[in-house]
């Protein structure tokens, strides 16, 4: 059995070095500039520059409508109102993802049914999907984990509803050249500080259709009427506005976005070369098929028989900052308790998020820490 030694002490050497953060946004004096510009014109939500913002976004990425929201998980859920999940109904998604795609499924008293994950990708299997369809099945929610494209013209072809999820996924690109979020269903991106761009909190819905642009506007704005007159709320609604000032940093960052990406892909190439060779790690798959990954996270599989939480242990004592990630979400207590899940489900989901591990990743990493973080791992991990 591989055991990762671990110290209850911060080594001289590696203090002194300064602690390599997990991750770490990109922020400079344009996006001070454009916050300022905001804050300065006193109109700081419902102004000028989400428009803006959502029309240099659905541009960026060939989509013909982007809503800009709160937050990802907002997005989620009006995303899946969007296509008309409801009470009872069934939606089929992924167990290996961040919680909220789950939650935004069970806000509409609907229910998640997980189906097992591509080992490879680690994406939503569409022949376990398939699987998992039953009469009560509404719509797929794949979910285009560590910014890998799922197989989303695979499940097109099982003639339900699509949300996908893309909060990780900026800048991926399917096998046939369409951005992720351009294929016009329901997607949904995340702007949190860790993503490829930032707004500190948000997110942005792209679709193809107009009708659901116009609902996801009104519902995330309280259900007012479509002239936004302030007496008439024709339908329910939310708070999930996006402020004025985060669209402001979010059309800094996209002009930066470009350069982002390569230094995140940079990154990436790094850590794939410092990290060659060591016994049973599992590195993310290499771009396939045409597929190309929009990098957000560098999330290694550990060996197996290897203790992780010694291994975080050991590397935190060392100054580099990992996360077990993504956990199962079928076997959260909430899931389990609720829905009456058991491990050995997924087994396939089980053992990756068994065995996850996200590493320092962000664009300003230089090739000198990507050497001491691999370093450190394959100290930590002994020989």
């Amino acid at each position: 059995m591989t055991v990762a030694r671990a110290s209850g002490t911060v080594d001289p050497q590696a203090a002194e070095e300064g602690t390599i953060q997990l991750a770490r946004p990109v922020i400079g004096a344009a996006e001070e500039l454009a916050v300022l510009e905001v804050l300065r014109s006193g109109q700081l939500s419902l102004g000028p520059r989400l428009a803006e913002f959502e029309h240099e976004f659905a541009r960026r990425l060939g989509a013909a409508h982007a809503s800009a929201v709160s937050s990802g998980t907002a997005g989620l859920h009006l995303a899946l109102r969007a296509v008309g999940v409801s009470d009872g109904d069934e939606v089929v998604t992924s167990p290996l993802s961040f919680v909220a795609s789950a939650n935004a499924i069970v806000y509409e008293r609907a229910r998640p049914v997980f189906a097992d994950i591509d080992p490879v990708t680690l994406n939503l299997d569409p022949a376990a999907a398939r699987a998992a369809v039953t009469p009560r099945t509404v719509a797929i929610l794949p979910v285009h984990v560590f910014g890998y494209p799922a197989d989303v013209p695979a499940l097109e072809g099982l003639g339900l509803a699509i949300v996908e999820d893309a909060c990780e996924a900026l800048g991926a690109v399917h096998a046939d050249g369409v951005a992720v979020g351009a294929r016009g269903h329901p997607s949904v991106f995340g702007f949190y500080p860790n993503k490829q761009l930032t707004t500190g909190e948000g997110g942005m819905v792209t679709t193809g259709d107009a009708s659901v642009k116009r609902r996801i506007d009104s519902e995330r704005n309280q259900g007012r009427a479509p002239d936004m007159g302030w007496l008439d709320h024709d339908r329910l609604g939310f708070n999930y506005r996006l402020s004025d000032i985060a669209c402001a940093l979010g059309l800094a960052q996209l002009q930066r976005l470009d350069q982002m990406l390569a230094d995140r892909a940079r990154v990436a190439e790094l850590y794939r070369q410092a990290l060659s060779g060591i016994e049973g790690l599992t590195l993310p798959c290499p771009d396939a098929g045409g597929d190309r990954r929009g990098w957000f996270v560098f999330v290694v599989q550990l060996p197996h028989g290897c203790d992780r939480d010694l291994t975080v242990k050991a590397l935190a004592a060392r100054g580099v900052q990992t996360k077990p990630y993504l956990p199962a979400i079928h076997l959260m207590s909430y899931y389990r308790e609720s829905f009456g899940h058991r491990p050995g489900e997924f087994p396939v989901c089980e053992d990756v998020a068994a065995r996850s591990l996200a590493l320092p990743f962000f664009p300003g990493l230089s090739e000198g820490q990507v050497d001491r973080v691999a370093t450190e791992l394959r100290g930590a991990l002994g020989r």
